[in-house]
């Protein structure tokens, strides 16, 4: 009977590794391209279409990233940095750098580390990335001392922003945008297991949480939204679906909460997870415009 259950052990070992490489190694597996009848496809079109210029950093590990960087018509000092989500490419994210292009503002879009199109063999879900983005910030600054920084991002860049936010940051940061971000990773593999798996979170995501530890270098308690939201002094707009259940919509109002530094609120009627834009693009661009023209 014994070595029974240490058979079992040991598959569900198995299987949580496994699951872990699934969930966190890089992969070459993408989120569809925007379809030519989709509601953001023209702009995106045009983002791609513009003279974009290639950006590269050296990570604090050694590796290469590269951005697309789109300077705005008129010649101006503000930038918007666009964060997108878990494997997705910069050309999926590239109708929010044309709306960020039409408002006025110069864009960079970097590509995440270990997503389909960058180095690194595991995904940082916002807190590996966090370093990655202060030093996107920091070649900003070195190109332009006067630059006026904002960042924003959609579900796992969306949580980029806010890990970012509770950082020591350079005075030219202004401010971020989170859409649909999650409050930490911990709660949000526990959700997508028990939603979309019927699993339990124990033992399941403490084991995802050891592997994660072990071979890149984070738990999923520290990979934590509202602990860096704390810290963060900087404004914020967060916006997510009323409809959203792959972040569940509650999480919102968790990261909404946990900064004292100004905040606003955008919540989206019949809106699914990312896809706040594309539901409702008018009271998108209009609230994202008037918080950028209020502190960028």
């Amino acid at each position: 009977m014994l070595w029974i259950l240490l058979i079992i052990l040991l598959l569900f070992l198995l299987f949580s590794l496994i699951t872990f490489f699934v969930v966190e190694h890089k992969s070459r597996r993408v989120i569809a391209p925007l379809k030519p009848d989709h509601h953001l496809y023209q702009d995106s079109e045009k983002f791609l279409a513009s003279d974009l210029e290639e950006w590269s950093i050296r990570t604090q590990d050694g590796l290469k990233l590269y951005a697309w960087y789109l300077p705005a018509e008129v010649k101006t000092e503000k930038t918007v940095i666009v964060a997108d989500g878990y494997h997705s490419i910069r050309a999926r994210f590239a109708a929010y750098g044309w709306l960020f292009h039409q408002l006025g503002y110069n864009v960079l879009i970097p590509a995440y580390r270990a997503s389909a199109e960058a180095a690194g063999h595991f995904i940082g879900f916002g807190w590996l990335d966090r370093d990655d983005y202060l030093r996107w910030m920091n070649q900003l600054i070195e190109q332009d001392s006067s630059v006026k920084v904002a960042m924003f991002g959609v579900s796992m860049g969306a949580a980029s922003a806010m890990m970012v936010s509770g950082e020591s940051l350079p005075k030219q940061v202004k401010c971020f945008i989170a859409d649909c971000g999650y409050d930490n990773l911990w709660n949000e593999i526990a959700f997508k297991a028990k939603h979309d798996f019927h699993l339990p979170a124990f033992p399941l995501v403490h084991l995802l949480s050891f592997w994660s530890k072990i071979f890149a270098s984070y738990d999923y308690k520290e990979a934590s939204a509202v602990k860096q939201l704390e810290k963060n002094t900087r404004p914020f707009l967060f916006i997510h679906g009323e409809k959203d259940v792959f972040v569940p919509t509650e999480m919102v109002h968790r990261n909404f909460a946990a900064t004292s530094a100004q905040k606003e609120l955008l919540l989206i009627e019949n809106a699914g997870h990312a896809i706040a834009y594309e539901t409702a693009p008018e009271i998108y661009r209009e609230k994202v415009k008037d918080f950028l023209k209020k502190y960028l």
